[in-house]
């Protein structure tokens, strides 16, 4: 089968990670690695993984079959419209962009010229979360918990859209329902965005969710937990394990459940590029994407309407 030759736009922690994986692939060309900043560019001139060097996306057109954008949200939609309008396969990283309506007219693109576009929640990629669906019939309450340092990137956006979208992602994924009810709060620490959030959702079919995302934490947790009749689940993200607790009679019995480990950045893009030869809808499509952000922005408006948001008191220091 002729090779996928693949661009990666945008060459930060991210676009190097898979620029790495693409180089790994027998059935991709990593033919060009881009990024705005020459600096970066710079220091790929004699890279490990091969492919050619650029500055302005525009130029990898007619170079490639399909490209991974992992840029700053606020460049998504841009770039993206650019490759879907010429007939180029997307994997756009999370969030899809910065808004939905930007969202929809990617999703119409995508359609419209009949091309790829996948979005970048690698959650969904974790194997641990394949062997979840298998237990998780009808959460009642499920409760996450994305804690971590803060980053040197990804602070310009709210912690929600940064990482408590993640999150996001993996209840609508498992609560077929529509959202009721959205209250949150959350706090600027160390930006001027919230670096510290919380959130409940109530869905119409009485799910209710409580998600905790946190930049300023000294360790780093990914948990969920999912609580249905009869019986409780706890995920691991990073340790790709997963309890599962269960009424028998009178007893509560305990089960380690141990899943094979993976890393979900590769199975997500070998996911794209498995999509793209075989022309088969993606796992995280635009839509998918599309409604994650739609809550999430909901979420930052609820937080933003909060006093304890002070976005302009942190832009004056």
């Amino acid at each position: 089968m002729k090779k996928i030759k693949v661009a990666v736009i945008g060459i930060g922690h991210l676009g190097k990670i898979h620029a790495r994986v693409y180089s790994e692939f027998n059935n991709v060309e990593l033919a060009v690695l881009c990024d705005v900043d020459k600096t970066k560019t710079q220091h790929f001139l004699n890279n490990e993984f091969g492919g050619i060097i650029c500055n302005d996306y525009k130029e990898v057109l007619g170079k490639v079959n399909a490209v991974s954008i992992a840029t700053p949200t606020s460049t998504h939609f841009e770039i993206a419209k650019f490759f879907l309008k010429n007939k180029v396969h997307v994997l756009v990283e999370k969030p899809i962009t910065a808004t939905t309506n930007e969202a929809e007219t990617l999703i119409n693109l995508a359609r419209r010229y009949r091309v790829i576009l996948q979005v970048g929640h690698v959650e969904r990629f974790n194997p641990a979360i394949g062997a979840l669906r298998q237990f998780c019939k009808n959460p009642k309450f499920i409760e996450c918990h994305r804690l971590s340092p803060y980053p040197k990137r990804g602070t310009d956006v709210n912690v929600v859209l940064d990482l408590m979208i993640h999150d996001i992602d993996i209840i609508l994924s498992l609560v077929k329902s529509d959202l009721k009810i959205c209250q949150a709060i959350g706090v600027n620490v160390l930006s001027a965005h919230a670096d510290i959030a919380n959130a409940r959702l109530e869905f119409k079919n009485g799910t209710v969710c409580n998600l905790t995302a946190s930049r300023v934490s000294d360790d780093m947790l990914r948990k969920i937990r999912i609580f249905q009749q009869d019986s409780y689940l706890s995920l691991d993200y990073a340790s790709q394990m997963i309890t599962f607790y269960e009424k028998n009679s009178f007893e509560i019995s305990k089960k380690e459940i141990v899943i094979p480990k993976k890393e979900p950045l590769v199975e997500e893009l070998k996911s794209f590029i498995s999509c793209i030869q075989k022309r088969k809808e993606p796992v995280v499509r635009g839509q998918d994407a599309k409604e994650a952000l739609q809550i999430a922005l909901l979420i930052t408006k609820q937080i933003n309407k909060n006093p304890l948001f002070c976005p302009k008191a942190k832009n004056k220091k």
